[in-house]
């Protein structure tokens, strides 16, 4: 006896409003790759914290490290760029 078709079972549609759980960055207008507030903040973070290292936690450049990290990450996600986690380390 042949088989019946039916319907294939679909896999269940995306909500609206969901939130994107690609590990890739969504393309922006220009095709540039959009970076979430959450996501900037952890690379300026991060950014910041090699800056400090680097100074050996020397107290007093705390602000000033944090405002050139967020100047570099602006920059290089404003021009499409990126750097590996590793290489913040030379910001």
């Amino acid at each position: 006896m042949p088989k019946k078709q039916g319907k294939q079972p679909r896999a269940p549609a995306a909500k609206a409003g969901a939130a994107q759980t690609s590990m890739e960055p969504s393309a922006g207008p220009e095709g540039a790759a959009a970076v979430s507030p959450e996501e900037r903040l952890r690379m300026v973070a991060e950014a910041a914290y090699f800056r400090a290292e680097r100074r050996g936690f020397a107290t007093g450049g705390e602000v000033d490290d944090w405002i050139q990290a967020e100047t570099e990450i602006d920059r290089l996600t404003a021009s499409g760029g990126s750097r590996s986690k590793h290489s913040l380390r030379h910001m």
